[in-house]
């Protein structure tokens, strides 16, 4: 158990948190929410030790392993993928290598036989004889095709090094993980993947700051909200958070509101009645009653969301954009071929699929910033864009105050308006006049989305726009869109955020795209979502109407593995199964209290709301276990198909 009391972090004139308390349970899911600097990665830094808070006490159990998520890739350039997870348990790997020596010795006495019974006992305790297997399954489920595992860290890009390193912090298998913002660099299918592993099979205690609201969601049993300075500790995950927080939020108004309202009817009395002798003592009575009355502590909220909105000059003609057999080449690897769709005015475009399949590629190529190899693309009548890219700090350089920044791009612009703009994307005073290389990876997205709103165009191609943004930030661009009258093209591996925009989904596969209108959940519910199973060719000219599974011809290797992953998907669904099973008869045995006569007269309004509360957090509960068991079940019927039944 690791406890917090009285915590007091401040730098310079900041406050962080002051007299903040919370206890971490042991097995417990803890979701660390609140607005870009708010204090997340410094609390997970004071409970990691790293650094010292300025009052207050962190207490970590001694023998507890704590697991933390490193950046430090470049040390491992040399050193198979593998073997980089691997590392993760050094004792482990020191072990193996000590037994491989002695083995590989020529001369074996009885002292090495000795320290070989040794070594195979501590490998045993450390789980070694199945490192190997755990850690490529780790890899694989972030990704990391098994082509890669025995090569060199150097051949991975810098987004798939840190999987290796979550990888590698997963193999550890810590007493406590504390994760930032782990679904970063991560596309949707490994985020699923990851979630169902902290979810099914991770059993210590987690720790984590995300600003995916699903992941939040499925991964998170607490929430802890820092904002007003403090910690707060809720039950359930994010959506019930959400009503929680607002639940108390209006009842605190109401609770000023009540306070404003009293002060001012005794003030009235003492006003009108104070100078009249027959009144006097009635009024020095509310004098007192005034003095005596708390006034309601109201401290400032550290979430505001900015105010986007996108506006067109003028409305493109209704075809918009056709791209025809595009295929592109980097060296000898494809990341894009035969890609062929068409996309219409007003459409929301998601452009999804694992990472490296090509997506920002495509981008680049429709906005002449790369050439395709084969294929054409044209643009319809009228039509202008507006890009934002996924290196968007990039554009962000020289010795320019971000308010500077702005006006060069519309010099045109009233000052007033320029400022009013910045302010809208919460850059307002000191904040404008910071140089643009010193913003924060928020502030600077937030930055370009005021350029962009200035532009007025009536395409906005995003690549990644949500990367670095609060969930604030992320739900204002997600309603802005929705509201926008023109075109969007965006890549995102958020689905809360894909749900909420898109209106047409471009999947891109290494034969082709999956071209499909219709929402996010539309496409889910009729492909289905993990889309790196998939390996058929698909139809590039015109959208796909039915998905069928590879017939591919399994290795005796390969269907060795699939049985044991179909063994294990059995054991996970049967679980989910028990735990709907237990969920339905605990919510029955609530309603049958309810359902006693005379129950609500005779019980008390603390039981009432106790139960209550239990109903839902156990409905709550009983809904994860639903989705949970939905995917499990999916998964065993996909890989029993490929196993031929």
């Amino acid at each position: 158990m690791i406890s917090i009391a009285d915590l007091a972090m401040n730098y310079g004139k900041k406050t962080l948190f002051e007299k903040s308390s919370v206890t971490f349970n042991p097995g417990k899911s803890y979701g660390l929410v609140g607005a870009n600097g708010s204090g997340k990665s410094t609390l997970l830094r004071l409970i990691a030790g790293e650094e010292k808070p300025n009052s207050g006490t962190i207490s970590v159990p001694r023998d507890l392993k704590l697991g933390v998520l490193r950046q430090d890739h470049f040390q491992y350039e040399n050193i198979k993928v593998i073997d980089v997870v691997l590392l993760g348990k050094p004792a482990l790997c020191e072990a193996l290598r000590e037994k491989e020596k002695i083995l590989e010795s020529e001369n074996l006495d009885s002292q090495s036989g000795h320290r070989l019974g040794q070594l195979e006992e501590m490998i045993a305790e450390a789980d070694g004889y199945v490192a190997e297997p755990f850690a490529a399954e780790l890899l694989s489920g972030l990704g990391i095709g098994t082509g890669f595992h025995t090569g060199p860290m150097s051949a991975l890009s810098g987004g798939f090094k840190l999987r290796v390193l979550l990888a590698q912090l997963l193999f550890q298998q810590p007493d406590v993980l504390l994760l930032d913002e782990p679904t970063n660099h991560l596309d949707i299918v490994s985020i699923r993947w990851l979630e169902n592993y902290l979810c099914t099979q991770f059993e210590g205690t987690l720790i984590f700051i995300s600003h995916d609201r699903n992941f939040l969601n499925v991964v998170a049993s607490y929430i802890i909200d820092i904002d007003y300075e403090e910690l707060r500790l809720y039950t359930g995950n994010y959506e019930q958070f959400l009503e929680a927080k607002t639940l108390a939020e209006t009842q605190k108004r109401k609770e000023i509101e009540n306070y404003e309202r009293k002060t001012a009817e005794l003030q009235a009395f003492v006003d009108r009645f104070r100078a009249k002798a027959t009144k006097a003592r009635q009024a020095q009575s509310r004098v007192k009653q005034l003095d005596k009355m708390e006034v309601p502590e109201v401290k400032r909220s550290s979430r505001i969301s900015p105010d986007l909105s996108f506006e067109q000059f003028r409305p493109s003609g209704k075809t918009v954009l056709t791209v025809n057999d595009v295929s592109k080449k980097f060296g000898n690897t494809e990341v894009l071929k035969n890609v062929s769709f068409e996309i219409q005015r007003g459409e929301k475009v998601a452009i999804i699929g694992p990472n490296g399949i090509g997506k920002s590629t495509l981008l680049k190529i429709i906005l002449a910033q790369l050439s395709a190899d084969e294929g054409t693309f044209e643009w319809g009548y009228e039509t202008h864009t507006s890009y934002f890219a996924q290196d968007h700090h990039e554009h962000l350089r020289g010795k320019i105050s971000a308010y500077d920044w702005l006006y060069a791009t519309a010099p045109h612009e009233p000052i007033g308006a320029i400022r009013g703009l910045l302010g809208r994307v919460l850059l307002s005073g000191d904040e404008a006049l910071k140089q643009v290389t010193a913003l924060s990876g928020g502030e600077s997205a937030r930055l370009l989305f005021a350029r962009i709103m200035l532009e007025k165009r009536n395409i906005l191609i995003l690549d990644e726009p949500t990367n670095h943004m609060d969930l604030e930030g992320v739900a204002a661009l997600g309603d802005a869109l929705k509201a926008f009258e023109g075109t969007v093209l965006v890549v995102s591996h958020y689905r809360h955020f894909v749900s909420k925009v898109a209106t047409h989904i471009l999947e891109l596969t290494p034969h082709g795209v999956r071209d499909f209108s219709g929402s996010y959940q539309e496409y889910l519910e009729k492909f289905g979502d993990d889309y790196l199973s998939r390996d058929q060719p698909l139809s590039t000219t015109h959208r796909e109407t039915k998905a069928t599974p590879s017939t591919q011809e399994l290795s005796n290797a390969e269907r060795k593995k699939l049985q044991s992953e179909i063994s294990k998907l059995k054991k996970q669904s049967t679980r989910f199964e028990t735990l709907i099973e237990e969920g339905e008869q605990k919510i029955s045995a609530i309603e049958a209290k309810f359902g006693v006569e005379n129950f609500y007269q005779q019980a008390s309004p603390e039981e009432i709301q106790n139960l209550q509360t239990e109903k839902e957090k156990l409905s709550a509960q009983l809904s994860t276990h639903l989705s949970q068991w939905e995917t499990s079940s999916h998964k065993l019927e996909v890989a029993q198909a490929r196993f031929g039944g």
